[in-house]
């Protein structure tokens, strides 16, 4: 006779014990700070595409001289799960990043694009579902050879093949190859001790007391120069 009996109902494992597939750009900046390590910005904030792109890999530049041409040159040179970033200088005259190239990156195992200009074809773009980010979006294709307007005075976009570029809803960072490692791991404790501190936070208990505020004000009267994130390093507490 057939067994009609559901299988039993696994509890699902708390928050703060579930796995972490790529630590957010929030976390890995924290992490930064918190080591002292040289993570790095844009020089201007860089957006997704479409809500809920993120990627995550080692960094390989691309300098946007010769159109379509540097780009492919850049995906031959790249390995699967590269992040690729087109360095068109900060123009926001012009998009160098369209659905066709977007599909070309896809199909060579590129993990996402970070323009350092513009895209075009959002539409699409959303529908192929590559991560790619931009300052925006420009209906405009490049204009290259000799009529082409000068680049805008923007500082460079900073980040050397190897490095570490994560991007999501937040933004970009890049973090210098040699401290991935040791930012990543920090930042999935940082992660996790967020995710604890929030369930202990709907349960009643409020973060004052999970990170011993009352302990730091007292610090504090002796000592005026007391840091609250050293107080967080001392109680392995996450809010920043």
């Amino acid at each position: 006779m057939e067994n009609t009996e559901a299988p039993p109902v696994m509890p699902a494992a708390p928050a703060a014990e579930q796995p972490i597939d790529t630590p957010p750009t929030t976390a890995l900046w924290d992490a930064g700070v918190r080591l002292g390590a040289a993570v790095t910005l844009p020089p201007l904030p860089l957006a997704p595409v479409a809500a809920g792109m993120r990627c995550s890999g080692p960094l390989r530049r691309v300098q946007h001289t010769e159109g379509v041409v540097s780009i492919f040159t850049g995906i031959d040179a790249a390995a699967p799960g590269d992040v690729l970033l087109i360095d068109n200088s900060g123009r926001t005259d012009e998009a160098c990043v369209g659905d066709l190239v977007a599909i070309e990156a896809l199909q060579a195992g590129i993990a996402g694009i970070v323009v350092w200009g513009c895209h075009r074809d959002s539409d699409e773009l959303a529908a192929i579902g590559l991560p790619v980010f931009s300052l925006g979006p420009c209906p405009a294709s490049p204009r290259l050879g000799p009529g082409r307007t000068p680049a805008p005075a923007l500082p460079p976009f900073t980040g050397r093949d190897g490095d570490g570029v994560t991007a999501d809803s937040d933004g970009v960072l890049i973090v210098p190859a040699a401290a991935r490692a040791e930012v990543a791991a920090v930042a999935e404790r940082i992660v996790r001790a967020e995710r604890a501190q929030a369930e202990q936070a709907l349960k009643g208990v409020s973060l004052r007391e999970q990170l011993g505020w009352d302990r730091f004000l007292e610090r504090r009267r002796t000592d005026p120069g007391y840091a609250f994130r050293s107080h967080l390093a001392q109680v392995d507490g996450a809010l920043e």
